[in-house]
């Protein structure tokens, strides 16, 4: 009876280690385009931070259409997405989708809205969680790019456009700056302000966010812009964890600049060049994000080179290059570190390739690739805990 007894204490206590076990999982979301792969959109997939490797089989897939970037609602467990289309796909309408996380952990899909806009590629959940703002890039010079902001029902579904800005193209580059191309739109750190990146304009415009004007919470700021180098391309913006400081991926210059923050006035302190003065290699910026700790800055380098570049951040919050790693594929879009800053994922959008790599959290180092997984057209990864 005693042996019985030990015997189904020690089953019990195993058991509460693998279920403690299970939950040190993380779960990771990858968005993709479908237009050219066989991906169904959206795939949940598990990760074990203890022995560094993904599941490669799904927990859920979501079947969307060109979900190319993605938000979450972490207060409220909501998961929304971009739905980049235009006139070349099937669906030649810019959406965006909405799903709810439910007891088990899955998403269940509760709305979509157009946004009125050809190829949304990015998107912001205002602080307060009323408004998606949604960044139309709009690859046609007409009627090319705009920004449109989504108001979003209690329930989190996606309610219909109720504000659309669009800007004046720089023209300087022939083909990709003929038209506005908004490429993304990032709240400030308390909040009141929204920073939007025109690749078109050459400019990061600032508006102030008001939402007791419901149906129109956007104003231009004072200044209500900041101007960039002609021909440079701004992409997207990052900022510092402090809130002191910003991060700008410049797509066609091919540079990063760095920024003092202050109320909404964004002051130029760096502007370095990715590509070396004497390369013909097609560098592209893409993704750029800082670590948790705010001591290191990422950038994901595209076109012929596919690298991930870092950088240590000083203490004034200048750049200090650091390092080049390969992406180990082609056109890494996206990237993200896990919580605890030991592992790097990378989409390869062009290679269909889920990387994994090793990283020293105090160096701010990428060392060894862990694991290649195959998954179609990756664009985006975002890192969450299951239920």
């Amino acid at each position: 009876m005693r042996l019985r007894l030990a015997l189904a204490l020690l089953a019990g206590a195993l058991l509460t280690q693998g279920a403690q076990a299970g939950n040190d999982d993380m779960h990771i979301l990858i968005g993709s385009y479908t237009h050219d792969s066989d991906s169904p959109g959206i795939l949940r997939l598990r990760f074990d931070p203890k022995t560094g490797q993904i599941d490669p089989k799904p927990v859920q897939s979501l079947t969307s259409d060109n979900p190319s970037w993605l938000v979450l609602d972490d207060k409220r467990d909501r998961l929304y997405a971009t739905h980049e289309n235009g006139p070349a796909d099937a669906d030649p309408v810019g959406r965006v989708g909405a799903w709810q996380r439910d007891a088990k952990g899955d998403y269940q899909p509760i709305g979509q809205a157009i946004t009125l806009g050809d190829e949304p590629t990015h998107a912001s959940l205002s602080h307060d969680g009323r408004y998606l703002f949604v960044s139309n890039y709009g690859s046609r010079p007409n009627p090319g790019g705009s920004l449109a902001v989504v108001p979003l029902a209690e329930d989190g579904r996606p309610l219909p456009v109720t504000q659309i800005t669009a800007h004046q193209a720089s023209g300087v580059h022939p083909e990709r700056q003929r038209s506005a191309h908004v490429h993304s739109a990032v709240p400030s750190p308390d909040g009141t302000r929204l920073l939007v990146s025109d690749l078109g304009a050459d400019r990061v415009f600032v508006y102030r966010y008001d939402p007791r004007h419901a149906e129109r919470p956007l104003r231009p700021d004072e200044p209500a812009s900041i101007e960039l180098p002609a021909g440079s391309g701004p992409r997207h913006l990052v900022f510092h964890p402090n809130g002191k400081h910003a991060y700008l991926a410049l797509e066609l210059s091919a540079q990063v600049a760095g920024f003092d923050y202050t109320d909404g006035t964004l002051t130029r302190r760096q502007l370095l060049d990715l590509k070396e003065a004497d390369s013909e290699v097609r560098h592209s910026p893409g993704a750029i994000h800082t670590s948790a700790d705010g001591r290191f800055l990422y950038v994901s380098d595209r076109g012929d080179y596919n690298h991930i570049i870092a950088f240590a951040i000083e203490a004034d919050g200048t750049l200090r290059e650091i390092q080049r790693r390969p992406s180990e594929g082609r056109e890494p879009r996206e990237f993200a570190i896990t919580p605890d800053g030991r592992f790097m994922l990378i989409a390869n959008q062009l290679s269909d390739s889920l990387v994994l790599l090793r990283r020293d959290p105090d160096s701010g180092l990428l060392g060894e690739t862990l694991q290649t997984l195959t998954l179609g057209r990756p664009s985006d990864i975002k890192l969450l805990a299951p239920n």
